[in-house]
């Protein structure tokens, strides 16, 4: 029996969803600008039908607040997602490639449009810095095998 050849393919890349809110709006511009910013970032992935085709989203939220974190600059969140055919690679293989290779494709895409929905509120440019998703995901990992060793460390007991 042969061995199935691995395909890993980019199909698409696209926009799911894209939000930009300025709750304060006018009265935040006339506020002096000295913004405490937080960045969140999720991504997942799920696999299409019963194909070999996976999407892959990333979400990063961005909130610009006052210094003392009473009123909200601006709320900005991007969806990114693309789609990916994954064959003959399974197991360990496969979820890196989908949770840190694939969100490393988006992220470019990504940073482009919080950046444009920053700048069309009228607010100071926001460059998202680089992600080392690949640190992100074996963190992840460790994370889970550590719970999970807990968990079972506990039902011993």
């Amino acid at each position: 029996m042969a061995e199935q050849q691995q395909v890993f393919q980019l199909q698409r890349i696209y926009l799911k969803d894209a939000s930009f809110e300025c709750p304060g709006a006018p009265e935040v511009f006339l506020e002096e600008w000295k913004p405490k910013v937080n960045v969140q970032l999720n991504n997942g992935a799920r696999r299409i039908g019963e194909t070999d085709e996976f999407e892959v989203e990333l979400t990063v939220t961005v909130t610009a607040k006052d210094e003392k974190e009473e009123k909200t600059f601006y709320l900005a969140e991007v969806k990114q997602a693309g789609i990916f055919t994954v064959k003959g690679v399974e197991g360990e293989e496969r979820a890196q490639l989908l949770g840190a290779y694939c969100p490393n494709l988006l992220f470019p895409y990504v940073r482009e449009v919080v950046s444009d929905l920053v700048a069309k509120g009228s607010f100071p440019q926001m460059v998202l810095q680089p992600i080392n998703f690949d640190a992100l995901y074996q963190q992840q990992r460790q994370q889970q095998a550590k719970a999970q060793a807990e968990a079972e460390g506990e039902t011993v007991q």
